[in-house]
């Protein structure tokens, strides 16, 4: 179901204007939460689980997936001693911010971007792709952390692809 080339052709569909873009292409240097795995690689991740969670309870999946593209786009190393303590509840309006600045978004898409920390950052998702988002991010995140985001192949059928 996951691997699908119909899911992966539509998906594809929703964000090659942005995988185009030289600030996007750049999160292929930031490292994110393990070795190995580029905040690129964690955002396309994210993206395609949220697109398809959206597809499968006929949601905005276009949202959805340029959404979880884009939620981490902060573009610098989190790692970093200067963002220290900081980075957790500034990262997705800075990404707000750096994503806004680069294309026309939706409500929902900057939702999406702004509130995928919740509860971390307080204020609730407004829509229901917003918290898939979130929630995506959290189940790529813990997949990243448990290495199982390489057992599942999610670099090679996905990422690489993209």
């Amino acid at each position: 179901f996951m691997w699908k080339f119909k899911n992966k052709d539509a998906f594809e569909e929703c964000i090659k204007d942005l995988l185009a873009d030289s600030s996007v292409q750049e999160m292929r240097h930031i490292p994110q939460h393990t070795k190995n795995i580029s905040c690129l690689d964690h955002s396309i991740f994210v993206a395609y689980l949220s697109f398809l969670i959206c597809r499968r309870f006929h949601l905005d999946y276009k949202a959805g997936a340029r959404g979880g593209l884009l939620h981490d786009l902060f573009l610098y190393n989190w790692r970093d001693k200067e963002h220290e303590g900081h980075h957790l509840f500034n990262h997705p309006k800075i990404a707000l911010k750096n994503a806004s600045e680069q294309f026309e978004l939706t409500d929902k898409e900057k939702d999406c971007i702004v509130k995928h920390m919740w509860p971390v950052t307080k204020k609730l998702p407004k829509y229901r792709e917003s918290f898939i988002v979130g929630c995506a991010d959290k189940i790529c995140a813990a997949l990243e952390m448990m290495r199982l985001f390489r057992v599942f192949g999610v670099q090679a059928k996905l990422c690489a692809a993209v």
